[in-house]
């Protein structure tokens, strides 16, 4: 097995988690805090940061940290599932959900990563008219989330979620 692990900012992270969970070959999903602002001292990266820093516009992005085998699924795949759950085209939002942490972001941990986020973005784009909004960007950053946000929608059935599931069912059926 090869594990590799890529970070997808898709609007709440309590959705995209959930999804991603279902992916065959999809081994762990974190969620967390992408990227923030750089503070001026040093370290120069915060440590922490709690749900409330991020909703006040820290600069992170609600973030699932995703561990696959890329002898089961490709990274490619892992994207391309990942476009079924958001609205490409939108910038800072994903459903009801609006603000700069519910934007969308493919943050990569090497240049292979990066070089293949960005081929796959120009293959995402010619289905649209809209430029795609999609951050393509090293992790520099990442911030397990509190607790209550782990495995929300199990621990939550009938939890908010701006993912339509039943509409994701039928493009991939339409698809096959």
């Amino acid at each position: 097995m090869k594990k590799e692990t890529i970070y997808l900012a898709g609007g709440c992270f309590w959705g995209t988690e959930h999804y991603m969970k279902t992916i065959d070959g999809v081994l762990e999903t974190r969620t967390g805090y992408a990227l923030g602002e750089r503070p001026l001292w040093n370290p120069p990266l915060k440590e922490t940061v709690t749900y409330e820093e991020v909703c006040s516009h820290s600069g992170h992005a609600e973030t699932v940290e995703i561990v696959f085998d890329a002898d089961k699924i490709s990274l490619t795949e892992i994207l391309k599932e990942y476009a079924y759950t958001i609205d490409p085209t939108s910038l800072g939002r994903q459903g009801m959900d609006i603000g700069i942490q519910y934007r969308t972001g493919i943050y990569s941990l090497n240049e292979e990563q990066k070089q293949t986020a960005a081929e796959f973005l120009t293959e995402l784009q010619k289905d649209y008219k809209q430029p795609i909004m999609i951050e393509n960007l090293p992790l520099r950053q990442f911030i397990p989330a509190e607790e209550y946000h782990q495995d929300y929608l199990e621990k939550n059935p009938g939890g908010y979620c701006h993912i339509n599931f039943d509409k994701i069912a039928r493009l991939k059926q339409q698809k096959s």
